[in-house]
């Protein structure tokens, strides 16, 4: 947390005082040239603090003997990495260093929460999470996660940028972002890449749950919500290749399938009913 703290004010700072008055018309405009320093401050710290989480995750499981993804502690301590890994993979692929400052939030935000208000000290799994399945459903659901997340930032910067765009010229503050076409296509890459690993997730839990309980499909909030999720990005990605969606329609029907994934991690995790109910709360 200390090291995504600096990250967040090394962004912010970069953001601050990369403000300038243009003394010929009174307006003000931004120079990042000025703070690249401190962007690049914040990206090794996310990049140092990518490989703190890793050790948390890593040493919760070493403690607890067994895969740390009994309880929404560990499922918020390795969906930060995860998002972190994702930002960090976008920065070096892609030039993502502008997402540093909600990215790095978010990931604060997660922490805090999973420290003060989801903590839980290790304990052995519920008789239902003792399975091979346990590692290799969650797995792919958290890295899947991860680069939805990143997507849907991405979709959303395009929103923001578009709307700007609508009104005049872009700001200088977002001269340095990518056009709308790379940021569109960016999105609809990382979905993409990611979309067959969130259906091999669905199909592993469903193999899960008929060893478990005997059947593959119980409508269950939890496989609902899963099931919702997958019909939104494959709607997303079949309206991008079949109808030539792109650009504002693309990006909010993006964002709507983020929400049903937040939705089932969040509100279906903590408060929903079900064999699935595993928040530890």
């Amino acid at each position: 947390m200390v090291l995504v703290t600096i990250a967040f004010f090394a962004y912010a700072t970069e953001v601050a005082f990369s403000m300038k008055n243009n003394d010929d018309n009174d307006k003000t405009d931004f120079d990042f040239t000025r703070t690249t320093k401190s962007g690049r401050i914040g990206s090794i710290m996310m990049l140092l603090a990518l490989f703190f989480l890793f050790g948390g995750v890593l040493f919760r499981g070493l403690s607890a003997q067994r895969v740390p993804w009994g309880n929404m502690y560990e499922f918020s301590i390795t969906g930060a990495f995860a998002v972190t890994g994702a930002y960090i993979f976008g920065v070096i692929r892609y030039r993502l260093r502008w997402l540093g400052l909600p990215i790095s939030f978010a990931v604060l935000l997660t922490l805090g929460t999973a420290v003060t208000v989801l903590y839980r000290p290790s304990a052995p799994l519920v008789p239902a999470l003792k399975s091979t399945w346990l590692a290799i459903h969650v797995s792919a659901a958290i890295v899947s996660g991860g680069v939805f997340l990143l997507a849907n930032a991405v979709a959303g910067t395009y929103l923001i940028l578009d709307n700007i765009e609508k009104k005049g010229p872009r700001p200088t503050w977002a001269l340095r972002l990518p056009t709308l076409e790379a940021l569109d296509q960016l999105s609809y890459r990382l979905v993409a890449f990611v979309f067959p690993l969130w259906t091999f997730a669905v199909i592993a839990g469903a193999i899960w749950a008929e060893s478990a309980w005997g059947r593959y499909w119980g409508w269950d909030p939890k496989e609902t919500w899963a099931f919702i999720t997958w019909v939104a990005y494959a709607a997303y990605l079949h309206a991008r290749v079949t109808i030539g969606w792109r650009g504002r329609r693309a990006a909010w029907l993006c964002l709507f399938a983020g929400s049903t994934f937040l939705f089932n991690y969040v509100y279906v995790n903590i408060w929903g009913t079900g064999r699935h109910t595993y928040s530890g709360l």
